[in-house]
């Protein structure tokens, strides 16, 4: 399996992913809200694996620049779809990942990961490339799943059955706490972590950090 595998996963799904419902409205907008907070109308900012672009277009208005890439190009076409229908100038949708990105030539002031640090298969290694992404002092903003806080099956039976079906792509187990050293060890200083669920048992921190 490799990151092309994981390419078509999500091109395969893109469709039916596009018409899923938000599983925790008010959770969702409360990141948003947050999120929309610590960005000014200045930022040039990079969000990392938009999907189809739903977040991109609630908060690429209120900023400078908004580039908004995923790995999956189906995914990206959907979300120029949404754009064509109602353009917002600062924002562009790329099909590019973390590592495709320049920093010599590409350098933001926050840079977004909702539901995406999960589905890197080089945890360590896009959170360095994300900080040499940031310009000083920039901001890493993330909502991540932590496999390795849920039912233990899931991590440990589940999801290897389903990606050896192809019915799931790469998905990492770990903990919050690892999450953290992770990120404080990729040259981050974590300013806040937070929960925004608002029903049910959530193992996705809200985590702010920003580049030492």
């Amino acid at each position: 399996m490799s990151t092309a595998n994981d390419a078509r996963f999500w091109n395969r799904t893109s469709r039916k992913y596009a018409t899923g419902a938000i599983a925790d409205p008010v959770g969702y907008e409360r990141t948003l809200d947050r999120t929309r907070a610590l960005l000014g109308s200045d930022d040039r900012v990079l969000e990392l694996g938009c999907g189809t672009g739903t977040t991109a277009l609630r908060l690429a208005g209120d900023v400078q620049s908004y580039l908004a890439t995923d790995i999956s190009a189906e995914m990206i076409a959907i979300a120029n779809e949404k754009h064509a229908a109602g353009p917002i100038p600062e924002l562009v949708f790329s099909t590019a990942t973390a590592e495709a990105l320049t920093p010599e030539t590409d350098q933001f002031d926050a840079v977004l990961g909702f539901n995406y640090l999960h589905l890197v298969r080089d945890l360590p290694g896009t959170l360095r490339r994300i900080h040499d992404l940031l310009a000083a002092k920039g901001l890493f903003i993330s909502k991540t799943p932590c496999v390795g806080d849920m039912n233990p099956l899931i991590g440990l039976a589940l999801l290897p059955a389903m990606r050896a079906i192809g019915k799931a792509p790469y998905a990492g187990v770990f903990l919050a706490a690892e999450l953290s050293q992770h990120i404080c060890a990729a040259g981050f200083d974590i300013l806040a972590t937070e929960s925004h669920a608002t029903r049910g048992n959530d193992h996705r921190p809200y985590i702010v950090a920003r580049k030492r």
